[in-house]
């Protein structure tokens, strides 16, 4: 075939997922059920084939039910062809993002140990060197964490109190003060944008608001006795995992190892609930985050690169 066989094309609907998943990827698994569950939709979902040969696809995904996409987490292809994934990628931008507008976020879950492994680091750059082509620019690497099976559940602390966060501006004013010093890169982000409270509040009503799970597994870790907060975690399940989604520690009380008592609260809430594991993600570069869930038994499995349109 020539390269005039090349189709270009977003899926019809969820029979042609089987096809879309003959490139391999760990999201794969999730991609019908994200269909059906409207975290994605057909025409955010692009393929390049030649015949029944797909050579590469990209897709973004959203929160459930969301107008537009917040995410491109695939972007695959044929490492032989790398002039088809740049068509590719130009057709579906040009259809998905509006004129004018800003791509969402990529991100791409890669190996931990990706820099040491030729193969896993030639797909990893060429990826990067194609979105590159576009604009994008290298934000963060984060570190994919897991507690599981075998890893002792916490006892309760007992240098802190704990009580359900089930007051929203409470726990607006408490995220609000722990974006004072932030080693987190989104978080960063958005306050260069926008004042520190809007920014705790885009929080809670966004990716929080996703949760499936309880509101009071979420957590505000205090002083006993004068009941003086200290920091929270918001341990919950998102659409695909048990997570801990947020701990902070505010700024008067860090330095003091009051982190270690929190993260334990929000494992052993999700243990009490029935998990078997739980997800957990840091910035690679914050490393007393990343300490403290080391110290808590949760061991990183795979690494996240993110890249972004400015």
């Amino acid at each position: 075939m020539s390269a005039d066989d090349l189709v270009i094309r977003p899926i019809t609907g969820p029979a042609e997922i089987a096809l879309f998943n003959r490139l391999d990827y760990t999201l794969n698994h999730e991609l019908a059920d994200d269909l059906a569950e409207g975290r994605r939709r057909p025409e955010w979902m692009w393929l390049a084939q030649r015949g029944d040969t797909v050579l590469a696809r990209v897709a973004w995904w959203s929160r459930p039910g969301g107008d537009a996409p917040v995410f491109l987490d695939i972007f695959d292809l044929d490492d032989s062809e790398p002039d088809v994934a740049r068509r590719l990628l130009a057709a579906a931008f040009a259809a998905v993002v509006p004129t004018g507008g800003q791509p969402p976020e990529y991100g791409r879950y890669v190996p931990g140990d990706w820099r040491d492994d030729p193969a896993a680091r030639r797909a990893v750059e060429t990826r990067m060197a194609l979105l590159s082509e576009t604009g994008a620019k290298l934000t963060v690497e984060r570190l994919r964490l897991q507690w599981g099976p075998g890893t002792a559940v916490p006892p309760a602390a007992s240098r802190l109190a704990f009580r359900p966060a089930d007051d929203p501006a409470e726990l607006i004013d408490l995220m609000t003060r722990v974006l004072d010093g932030t080693l987190d890169h989104h978080s960063r982000a958005d306050l260069a944008t926008m004042p520190a409270r809007d920014t705790a509040t885009a929080q809670l009503h966004g990716e929080f608001a996703s949760f499936t799970s309880p509101r009071d597994w979420w957590q505000i870790a205090q002083l006993p006795g004068t009941g003086e907060p200290v920091g929270f975690v918001i341990a919950a399940r998102n659409s695909y995992h048990p997570i801990i989604a947020y701990l902070g520690v505010l700024p008067e009380h860090r330095g003091r190892g009051y982190v270690d008592a929190i993260l334990a609260e929000g494992t052993r809430v999700l243990a009490a609930h029935g998990a078997a594991y739980i997800r957990a993600a840091t910035d690679l570069d914050n490393e007393p985050m990343a300490d403290a869930f080391a110290r808590a038994g949760y061991a990183t499995f795979e690494r996240a690169i993110n890249m972004a349109w400015h």
